[in-house]
């Protein structure tokens, strides 16, 4: 199945982007809330750009994607990628906020969710990015369950991750991608990544070795009309895993914190990482963008046998 861009008012495809999508050349979406939300300055500008170049590098062509002038933007210039690292308090949207954001005409960087659509209107097959969401711990009286998942079980776009952010209920992510029926599939791993670790314990639905493996399993889900995405999960490089002790506890201390002092929703998660980022001396931010990196080869290699299945 190939996909196409799909004409929308609301969508403006970078010239760069739009040449290779016409070509059938690979693309690789990035999200933006890993610069405007995940890191501080100078850092985020710095690995956003490093992780155009890596997939450019790779041969394909990069899709960093944020809501930017009332449209959303797939393909950002470097000017739009300074304006995501330096502007204070920048709207953070996933599915349900982009009706409004762009309404408004805000300025808004991209969840998961929300980058998977664009990619999916844009006709982008592969996404890369640090961590999916997923359900939260006490998931069972809070009801706090990441748009991500949901997304993935309606939206035909592959997601390259390590894992789903560890500060998660990982058990409860992954039968809930079950229940939604997106399949889980680990790159040289039996066992689904925890982000910062490599080994959740968890296993993966089918193991692949090789990305063309991967393209190809990709491409006949979509051929059949099995609509959705995949989880891809990548493990963090081994010389960059954190140890599972360690991190554990950090995680334990900032989840007590949150629930000290109320913190719930959109707020959770960055609040867990700043934390995490503060009890860790600085260890987990470096892991992240270790694993963000990895997964942007990744990804951009799974592209380049997907182009080819359709050429």
């Amino acid at each position: 199945m190939e996909m196409t861009a799909i004409v929308n008012p609301y969508l403006v495809i970078a010239d760069e982007v739009q040449t290779a999508l016409g070509a059938n050349r690979p693309v690789v979406a990035l999200e933006s809330t890993i610069i405007s939300h995940g890191l501080p300055y100078p850092a985020n500008l710095e690995t956003a750009l490093a992780l155009e170049e890596i997939v450019r590098q790779a041969g394909a062509c990069p899709a960093t994607v944020a809501v930017l002038d009332g449209k959303i933007r797939v393909g950002l210039d470097r000017p739009a990628l300074e304006f995501l690292s330096t502007a204070k308090d920048m709207q953070k949207a996933s599915r349900r906020d982009l009706p409004a954001v762009l309404a408004k005409g805000l300025a808004a960087a991209t969840t998961v969710s929300a980058t998977m659509i664009a990619a999916r209107l844009a006709g982008i097959r592969v996404f890369a990015t640090g961590g999916i969401g997923g359900v939260h711990r006490g998931a069972s009286t809070t009801f706090d369950i990441s748009a991500d998942l949901t997304e993935l079980a309606r939206t035909s776009v592959a997601v390259v991750c390590a894992g789903a952010k560890a500060i998660l209920d990982l058990p409860l992510t992954l039968e809930y991608l079950e229940t939604m029926g997106v399949p889980v599939w680990g790159y040289r791993t039996d066992v689904f990544p925890a982000f910062y670790t490599r080994n959740s314990g968890l296993p993966v639905d089918y193991r692949f070795d090789d990305p063309g493996e991967i393209a190809r399993a990709l491409q006949i889900k979509w051929d059949l009309g099995l609509q959705g995405g995949v989880v891809i999960g990548n493990p963090i490089p081994a010389t960059d895993e954190l140890d599972p002790e360690f991190i554990g506890r950090e995680i334990e201390k900032a989840v007590a914190q949150a629930e000290k002092q109320g913190v719930r929703g959109k707020a959770l998660t960055p609040f867990l990482l700043a934390r995490l980022e503060e009890l860790t001396g600085g260890k987990s931010v470096q892991a992240n963008l270790a694993l963000v990196k990895n997964n942007a080869r990744l990804a951009a290699e799974i592209a380049l046998h997907l182009a080819g299945e359709n050429a």
